[in-house]
């Protein structure tokens, strides 16, 4: 049985209103910066970085996707979300 994909109007709306805010960039800008061929290579975010780096970094911690407030390593889910970064830069690049 085929299912409809379409949503309501407002469901619609909210989907397409959905973008990467200047926060989203930060933190998918820092997920970049960790060496996805080796998990056991994390990074340590100074107190002279800029502010919204600090911010990313301490976000990518609150939502599990780093062990340190000030980076450490990816978590599981943190390799994997960093992983997607990656290849989405990519596709973007190509």
């Amino acid at each position: 049985m085929l299912r409809s994909l379409l949503l309501p109007q407002q469901q619609l709306k909210k989907v397409i209103a959905m973008k990467f805010t200047q926060q989203h960039i930060d933190e998918l800008n820092l997920l970049l910066q960790f060496d996805l061929s080796s998990a056991a290579t994390g990074i340590k975010v100074h107190h002279d970085a800029s502010e919204a780096v600090q911010a990313a970094v301490v976000r990518l911690y609150n939502k599990g996707l780093c062990t340190q407030p000030d980076g450490g390593y990816l978590t599981d889910e943190g390799i994997e979300i960093a992983e997607h970064a990656d290849r989405v830069l990519r596709v973007l690049n190509a």
